[in-house]
């Protein structure tokens, strides 16, 4: 169980350029309740240097909610798929073992769409979008973000978004064959995501820059798809 919850953890820091793709363009959002620091600027330095502060603070405490939002989703959707591996389990007979296999094709295929090789993951996303159309209009509702609740509520729609990083990783989930266990692959695996997304949403920009860089961004594939072999041989040995 712990090696899965770590290999959530190590799938969500490789897919981290991937997430700043998918979810980076959000700070946009969470900040554009907040007025501008210009407008005080006639104020004296002190009370400009007071301003500055709550706007950071209000500005670090909507990033935060946000991604307690959306990491929930994962958990909560990690809880349902789990549960799903085990009926399939416990009521088809079908081998967890068997659904390892799975999921160990479904990390190679992911990294092959990381590393922009093979893109048969958007198929998969296709499908997700499906149920998207239906999710996505909440989000709405929590725009302008500028209180926590909204930024915890847009989080938590975010987190359903068609992703084949997050569709990769509930196959591991679905694997566990268990509804806490699920949960926990996907939080482990939200929290993997966190630190590109926060120093990108506090500021650090140049940290985009160097997470998409095509070197970085293929190396990173690569270890996923080493990782995806390695899971299917132990996969394959354990069924056959």
């Amino acid at each position: 169980m712990s090696l899965d919850l770590l290999s959530a953890f190590i799938i969500g820091l490789l897919g981290s350029g991937h997430c700043i793709a998918m979810c980076g363009g959000i700070t946009t959002m969470l900040t554009s309740a907040l007025p501008a620091s210009h407008q005080y600027d006639k104020h004296p330095i002190s009370v400009n240097n007071q301003v500055t502060s709550s706007l950071a603070n209000k500005k670090i405490t909507l990033v935060i909610f946000y991604n307690i939002g959306r990491i929930s989703s994962y958990a909560v959707i990690g809880a349902i798929v789990g549960f799903t591996g085990s009926i399939a389990a416990k009521n088809i007979g079908m081998p967890l073992a068997g659904l390892r296999l799975f999921s160990a094709i479904f990390m190679i295929l992911l990294g092959l769409y990381l590393g922009q090789w093979l893109m048969w993951l958007n198929r998969i996303e296709a499908l997700g979008k499906i149920l998207w159309r239906y999710i996505s209009p909440l989000a709405s509702k929590a725009i302008p973000v500028n209180s926590p609740i909204k930024a915890l509520t847009l989080g938590a729609v975010w987190g359903w978004l068609p992703c084949g990083l997050v569709y990769s990783t509930l196959t591991w989930a679905l694997a566990s064959g268990d509804i806490i266990t699920g949960a926990s692959i996907m939080f482990c695996f939200g929290i993997g995501t966190l630190p590109a997304l926060l120093t990108l949403s506090i500021g650090f920009s140049s940290i985009k820059q160097y997470l998409v860089k095509p070197f970085l961004r293929k190396t990173m594939a690569l270890i996923l798809i080493s990782f995806g072999i390695y899971s299917f041989i132990v996969a394959y040995q354990q069924v056959f």
